[in-house]
């Protein structure tokens, strides 16, 4: 348990930057398992736009690293391109 203000106040803020994070993370995740799913060639390019701002918004606010992101929306591209029509 954190003794002093300062230390409390460091506990809250990472509680809170903690809880901000995981929920962009888990928007992230979520867009990403759509692509994996699509069924059409039409639908992963539209799941395939909004994983990648996702993935982008997570980098911004360094959430991943932004090589994790470039590596995610590479890879999901290649899967996007092998969806057959």
């Amino acid at each position: 348990m954190p003794n002093t203000a300062q230390a409390k106040k460091r506990h809250r803020q990472d509680e809170e930057r903690r809880l901000r994070n995981k929920t962009l993370r888990t928007r992230m995740r979520t867009a990403m398992k759509k692509v994996l799913v699509a069924e059409s060639q039409e639908a992963g390019n539209e799941a395939m736009r909004a994983a990648a701002k996702q993935i982008d918004k997570a980098a911004k606010q360094h959430i991943i690293h932004a090589n994790s992101a470039a590596r995610y929306k590479s890879r999901l591209a290649k899967r996007v391109a092998t969806i057959e029509a």
